[in-house]
Order: structure tokens, then sequence, then C-alpha cells
């Protein structure tokens, strides 16, 4: 990792801790904004990062196709309550391009998707939600637990698990964060149980889009983005 990216990874991270430790001692900081400007911090190397690897122009604009795609699933299943295919489309996306560009195309597709869907205080955390998504599907390519090509019946079921489990434990949960801070005046225990037990039915529909999609679009899809990447030189 070079010198640069470290020292933004530290400042990052040195800029996260002290607004969560004023966040939580100093009582006039209301806590969305904290929460923003924490996802803001955990945002932004990821893309200064992204930007000084000096992505290939051909590589950009398949990062752009797969951002458009994500988006396009969303909108085509807009009339079913909360079934969203675009996780798993950009789940296929980071495990294609790989952890960096994955949570790209999941930041990216979130805040476009609000231009269709209605923006708002809620897009940051889902610009983190969904980037955190393509992001670990890319780590799990990165390190071979899946292929990036060619996946077998095995590899297509456990993807699809891991697209459910991680939809209802960790992307479902942060925009659940969002409903939180935006409905509850006071911030107690028994007010967050509230909304995430809330949020749970709609966090399994999600997840069962996602693994859906995995299951069915992945292999596929993968194959097609490993002949583009193989064309123009971009392996």
């Amino acid at each position: 990792m070079p010198k640069s990216t470290r020292r933004l990874l530290l400042a990052a991270l040195t800029a996260l801790v002290l607004v969560a430790t004023a966040a939580i001692t100093v009582q006039r900081i209301s806590p969305y904004v904290a929460a923003v400007l924490i996802i803001a911090l955990a945002i932004a190397p990821f893309l200064v990062s992204f930007e000084h690897r000096r992505p290939d122009a051909r590589e950009v604009v398949l990062m752009a196709v797969l951002t458009a795609l994500a988006v396009a699933s969303r909108a085509a299943f807009a009339f079913v309550p909360h079934f969203k295919p675009m996780a798993g489309v950009v789940m296929i996306a980071g495990i294609a391009l790989g952890p960096r560009a994955g949570f790209l195309v999941g930041a990216l597709a979130a805040l476009a998707s609000g231009f269709l869907f209605g923006q708002g205080p809620w897009t940051p955390f889902q610009m983190i939600a969904f980037g955190a998504a393509g992001g670990a599907a890319g780590l799990l390519a990165a390190r071979g637990a899946v292929p990036r090509a060619d996946l077998s019946l095995r590899a297509r079921l456990g993807l699809a698990a891991f697209g459910f489990a991680f939809v209802v434990l960790v992307l479902g949960p942060i925009l659940d964060t969002s409903t939180l801070f935006l409905m509850v005046s006071a911030l107690t225990p028994a007010g967050a149980a509230a909304v995430y037990l809330a949020g749970l039915p709609v966090n399994a529909i999600h997840g069962a889009a996602t693994a859906l999609t995995l299951l069915l679009a992945a292999s596929p899809l993968l194959g097609q983005i490993a002949r583009v990447r193989r064309k123009y030189g971009l392996e």
C-alpha cells in the first residue's frame, strides 16, 4: 500500500474516532449529523485511493455500465415492495472488479437510484450500505472464496446464502439506523430494538431478492464481464 494511501487511511481513521468521541461526550452534537460525518469519512478513502490508482478509462466505463445496471434492476422491481435486486448486482460487480470498485459501484448506484426514488437524509446510509455490499463481495473474490467466473452450483448457492445473510445482518441494519435517527426523538435501547425488529421482515425480503439475483444472474453476468475484461486487456 503506498505511503500516501496509508496516510489518508490514518487521517480518516483519526477523524472517525474524533467525531465518534465528540458525538458521545458532547451532547449538543446531533447523532444524525455525527453519523453522516462518519459515513463521509468512511467513504472518502475509497474515493481517493481509487483515484490515485489511475484506473483505465475502459475500466471506468465498465463500472459505469454496472452502476447503471444496478440502478435499472432496482427500478424494474419498484412495483414489488422491498424486493430490490440492486445489492445482488453490486455484489457481482465487486466480485468481478475487486473490493474498491465494488464499493464505488454500490455507493454510486445508491446515489443515482435516489434521483428516481427520492433523495433525502437516508441517502448517505444507502451509499455506505450498498458500498459495503460490493466491497465485501470483492474481498471474498480477492481471497479466493468465490471464483470470478464459471461458478458451480455449489458456489452459486454459497454466494446466494452470503448475499442473504449480508443484507439481513449488515446492509439492512445500516439502513434501519437511518430510520432510527429520523423517527426516534430520543435514542433508547427500547426504541432501537423496536426499529431493528420492525425492519427484519423488510430485510428478509430484500435478502431474498439479493439471494435470487446472485443464484440466477451471477454466473452468466460474471462470464460476460470476464470476456469483456479479456477482450480489452483489463485482466
